[in-house]
C-alpha cells in the first residue's frame, strides 16, 4: 500500500475541493490511487457536495412547529426556489424542524442530533442530500420558544405545505386559561408579527444602541428646523414614542383589531380566557433576511457558458 502522504491528500483536496479528513478516508480506501480517491468521494457525494458549498444559498424554506408549550423554528436554505419545491426538500426541512424541538435552539446541538430514521447526524444527512438533490443546502438558524402553562403558538406566512413557507413565527403565551382560545389568540398574535417584525416585546426589552441611533437621528432632523433646543427636546421625545409605536409589539396597534394596542387586545382576552395572560416573547424568521445574494449578469453567464 502506497504511504498517504500530506502532499497527496493537499492535492486530492484541490481537485475535489473535498474536506482534508474525507481526502485521507479516500485515499486510504482506494490505497493511495488518486483517481479511485476522487471517484470514491463522489459516490459518496463529498466531492460533489465541497465544490458547490461556495455559492450561495439563500432560498429554501423556513420550518415551524409548535406543540403545545414548545415549538421551534428552522431555516433551511438552498441556492433555488426550484429545490424548495423539491418534495424530498420540503420533507427534510419537516424532519429537521420536529428534531429541533428537543435542543433548545442550539444550533450545533440540532445539526449533531441523528436525523429521523437515519443512522447519521443531521449535518452530514444534509451533506448526502447536497450530493443527491445537486445544490448547496445548509442549515443556517434554530430557535425554540417555551412557557411553563399556556401555550406557544405559530403560524407560517406563505404557507408552502403545512409547517413550512417563508415567514415563520412563535409566540408564547404565559397563562393557565383556556387553551383552545388561548391558541387562536397566540395565531392572531402571530399573524401580526409576521406583517410588522417588531424588533421586541415590549419597551424595555428594545436594544439600547437602537434607541440611541435612532435619538440622534431625530435630534439632528429636528435641528434642521432652527427651533429653540426646549423645542426640540419635545419634538424628539413625541418622535421616540412614536417610534415605540411602531417597533414594540406590545404598543404596535393590533392588525387584527385597528382600534387596539396589542397589549389592550391581549387585555381584553382575559376574560374570555379566563385568566392573565403574559406575552413571554416571539421569534420571527423570514427566509434569507441577512443573506447577501450575489448580483448575476444572466446575459454573461450564456456569454460565459457559449464560450466554452
Amino acid at each position: 500500500m502506497a504511504e498517504i502522504t500530506a502532499g497527496m491528500v493537499k492535492e486530492l483536496r484541490e481537485k475535489t475541493g473535498a474536506g482534508m479528513m474525507d481526502c485521507k478516508s479516500a485515499l486510504n480506501e482506494t490505497k493511495g490511487d488518486m483517481e479511485a480517491a476522487i471517484d470514491w468521494l463522489r459516490t459518496k457525494g463529498l466531492a460533489k457536495a465541497a465544490k458547490k458549498s461556495g455559492r450561495v444559498a439563500a432560498e429554501g424554506l423556513v420550518g415551524v412547529v409548535a406543540d403545545g408549550t414548545r415549538g421551534a423554528l428552522v431555516e433551511v436554505n438552498s441556492e433555488t426556489d426550484f429545490v424548495a419545491r423539491n418534495d424530498q426538500f420540503q420533507k427534510m426541512v419537516s424532519d429537521i424542524a420536529q428534531v429541533a424541538l428537543g435542543v433548545e435552539g442550539d444550533l450545533d446541538k440540532l445539526l449533531a442530533t441523528t436525523y429521523p430514521g437515519a443512522t447519521k447526524s443531521v449535518k452530514d444527512y444534509v451533506t448526502e442530500q447536497v450530493g443527491t438533490i445537486g445544490e448547496n443546502m445548509n442549515v443556517r438558524r434554530v430557535a425554540s420558544m417555551s412557557v411553563s402553562q399556556g401555550v406557544v403558538a405559530a403560524y407560517m406566512h406563505n404557507q408552502v405545505v403545512p409547517g413550512l413557507g417563508k415567514i415563520g413565527v412563535l409566540v408564547g403565551l404565559e397563562s393557565a386559561g383556556d387553551k383552545a382560545k388561548l391558541a387562536e389568540l397566540g395565531r392572531q398574535i402571530a399573524m401580526h408579527i409576521a406583517a410588522t417584525s417588531p424588533l421586541a416585546t415590549r419597551r424595555e426589552e428594545l436594544d439600547p444602541a437602537v434607541v440611541e441611533r435612532e435619538r440622534n437621528v431625530l435630534i439632528a432632523e429636528a435641528k434642521e428646523s432652527g427651533r429653540p433646543d426646549n423645542i426640540i427636546e419635545k419634538m424628539v421625545e413625541g418622535r421616540i414614542r412614536k417610534f415605540y409605536e411602531e417597533v414594540v409589539l406590545l404598543s404596535q396597534v393590533f392588525v387584527v383589531d385597528p382600534d387596539n394596542t396589542v397589549e389592550k387586545a391581549v387585555k381584553n382576552a382575559e376574560a374570555g380566557v379566563g385568566a392573565p395572560i403574559q406575552v413571554v416573547g416571539f421569534v420571527r424568521f423570514a427566509l434569507g433576511e441577512g443573506i447577501e445574494k450575489a448580483e448575476t449578469d444572466f446575459a454573461a453567464e450564456v456569454a460565459a457558458a457559449a464560450r466554452g
